[in-house]
């Protein structure tokens, strides 16, 4: 093992964190940092500043090459307003070669060096000739990134049965090995639409009370003890007493 100073990045909201070298560059949590990646420079928000870990002798490390300036932050912009004219393009070209497969988003790095469509499909999909079309007309690297379900959803984001937006696109960072077992401990209605989320899969939700149901539970309230009065008479204690309520 060996020392390194990094930064930790997230590349979305509630994404994975990556370690970086922090190559002598100071960013505070929340600030944005331009780094290299395996597609090209891009940016990130910073989740750890920069302190010391441990990393494995022959783990390589990608660096971070500066704190975001005013240039990337318009160039992102420029970004951002193309990728829904490439995203119809792409999903145009689907229909024309006729693929089975769902188009969720198309992401430009900060460089423009790759463009990266994310699709689910049901197995695996011979996209070489879309890959040569999408190359043809958008002149930079283009990759296809098939992903579950699951990440799917956490893509696209939406609301959940409660009400409130999905915990895997404000919050979680990874995704947790959910049960059935977990909703029969907490006596919940085994019915698939009340325990089941968007992307079809349980609802993460059931890992949030795991630990509680794992040991032994613990009343909320105390129960009221009964005091025994004679072989067969049983006189509840009341709690209350005659100033309860405060005076009238």
């Amino acid at each position: 093992m060996r020392k390194v100073n990094a930064i930790g990045v997230a590349f979305k909201p509630a994404g994975k964190i990556y370690d970086f070298l922090s190559c002598g560059v100071e960013a505070k949590f929340g600030e944005k940092v331009i780094v290299e990646t395996e597609k090209g420079e891009d940016m990130a928000n910073v989740i750890h500043s920069a302190r010391e870990i441990e990393v494995d002798d022959k783990a390589e490390m990608k660096n971070v090459i500066r704190k975001a300036t005013m240039a990337d932050f318009e160039q992102r912009k420029i970004n951002a307003a193309d990728e829904p004219a490439a995203f119809k393009a792409c999903k145009e070209f689907v229909v024309q070669h006729n693929l089975d497969m769902k188009l969720l988003k198309a992401e430009y790095t900060l460089d423009r060096s790759k463009l990266t469509f994310f699709f689910t499909a049901d197995g695996r999909i011979d996209f070489r000739l879309l890959v040569r079309d999408l190359a043809r007309v958008f002149r930079t690297r283009i990759e296809m990134r098939q992903v579950g379900v699951r990440d799917a959803t956490k893509m696209i984001g939406g609301f959940g049965l409660c009400g409130k937006e999905f915990c895997c696109s404000t919050f979680l960072r990874k995704f947790d090995n959910i049960s059935i077992k977990m909703a029969k401990d907490q006596n919940l209605i085994l019915n698939p639409t009340k325990i089941s989320g968007v992307c079809g899969r349980l609802m993460c939700c059931l890992m949030y009370e795991k630990d509680s149901y794992d040991g032994d539970i613990v009343s909320c309230c105390r129960k009221q003890q009964p005091v025994m009065e004679g072989d067969d008479m049983v006189r509840l204690k009341d709690l209350l007493d005659d100033h309860s309520g405060g005076e009238i």
